[in-house]
């Protein structure tokens, strides 16, 4: 079956490769660079799924999911992001995305994530946790509070600015 995408993406690279391989893999892709971009597109035409960047230049996709579902409840929207972390992953099922992946995803991985059931029960993290873990998705939990300002969340940490965006500028710390 041929899915209408709409792909919601500031990185307009990885946006056109995307594009290309759902391309060929017989789907409709449309690209949106911004979120007035991606809100005009829907009001224009109908689309099987939406996937939404976590960060979309300065702006959080989070902010995208709830007017998207108001333009067309049936719309199914994955967040894909380079700054995965379990917070925003709740924060954006919360918000009623269906899915949520780590980039850097593939076509077929995608797709795959918009056709799981929306009701399918992630699955239980192997071991413990380590620290690092842990204070990574404190950080990541206390940026999406403050709407991604790195300031005020640096503030809220209680740590130097230039300290929190060298912890983010790190690859997620893994289990």
């Amino acid at each position: 079956m041929s899915l209408k995408v709409l792909l919601v993406e500031d990185d307009t690279a990885f946006a056109a490769t995307l594009a290309r391989s759902l391309t060929r893999l017989g789907h409709d892709p449309t690209t949106a660079s911004t979120p007035e971009a991606a809100l005009a597109a829907v009001e224009n035409a109908r689309f099987d799924a939406a996937v939404v960047d976590l960060r979309l230049g300065e702006r959080s996709g989070l902010a995208l999911i709830e007017p998207l579902l108001a333009a067309d409840a049936e719309l199914r929207i994955l967040m894909l992001t380079g700054f995965a972390s379990i917070a925003t992953a709740i924060h954006a099922i919360k918000l009623g995305a269906c899915n949520y992946l780590p980039k850097p995803a593939t076509a077929r991985q995608i797709l795959a994530a918009l056709d799981e059931p929306a009701d399918t029960p992630a699955p239980e993290p192997p071991g413990q946790t380590s620290l690092r873990r842990l204070e990574w998705e404190h950080i990541q939990q206390v940026l999406a509070a403050h709407e991604y300002n790195i300031s005020a969340t640096a503030r809220a940490l209680g740590m130097h600015r230039r300290t929190l965006q060298r912890k983010l500028a790190k690859k997620p710390v893994r289990e």
